[in-house]
């Protein structure tokens, strides 16, 4: 379970504060979303939920032990908004080796297997691919390492509605395995699979239903 209690992100460039007194759950293998609009804290919550920043104050656990930032890089898996980007092999099996020239075929297999990508050949080029495809091996690239939570920016942008919602099926999927974290401006077909849901705004969340009638409880939000 990762658990955020009164987080908070300040830094000094800045005139007020990005996140205010966080508390959130994640349960494992759930998926939680979170919504809110440019500029309200979401990509700065998973930076430091990935160890890429450090919080100004507040304690970030899971299975109620305080992590570190380099700890939390080992334990979490990031998929930056429009990772596509990001390439940087000149075929699949370079960029699922990227960083970790010791992982082998079987590894390599099952993380395009977790994310339907087996039919393709490792030796195509990532930008080959229609744009879902690259969305799913940007999954596996972080799934190749075994982390413990999968963290997405902004998953579905900039995909047309088929591609949207085959993604959102992966992902349904995925959280079988995985506790996932998602954040966007436009939950979509996104609300559909949450398992919990808030709004963020100006640094602060809320809980919100999810379609199934169930409430994100609010004993875990500040």
């Amino acid at each position: 379970m990762l658990h955020l209690t009164n987080l908070s992100y300040h830094p000094p460039a800045s005139p007020t504060e990005i996140l205010k007194s966080l508390n959130l759950e994640l349960l494992p293998q759930k998926l939680g979303l979170i919504v809110g609009p440019s500029g309200s804290g979401k990509t700065t919550l998973l930076e430091i939920l990935a160890g890429l920043a450090e919080p100004t104050s507040g304690q970030v656990k899971w299975r109620d032990r305080e992590l570190l930032p380099e700890q939390l890089r080992q334990l979490v898996g990031l998929v930056f908004q429009f990772p596509e980007r990001h390439f940087c092999g000149g075929t699949i099996l370079e960029e699922l080796r990227l960083g970790h020239p010791e992982i082998g075929s079987d590894q390599v297999k099952q993380a395009l297997e977790a994310v339907g990508l087996s039919h393709l050949s490792l030796y195509g080029a990532p930008h080959d691919l229609s744009g879902g495809q690259q969305r799913r091996l940007a999954l596996a690239v972080q799934l190749i390492r075994q982390p413990q939570v999968l963290l997405l920016d902004e998953p579905t942008a900039g995909l047309d509605w088929s591609m949207r919602r085959q993604l959102a099926n992966l992902l349904k999927q995925l959280k079988q395995d995985w506790s996932l974290l998602v954040v966007t401006h436009d939950a979509g077909e996104l609300l559909e699979i949450a398992d919990s849901c808030w709004t963020i705004h100006d640094g602060t969340v809320t809980p919100v239903d999810t379609p199934s009638g169930e409430q994100t409880p609010s004993a875990t939000l500040g």
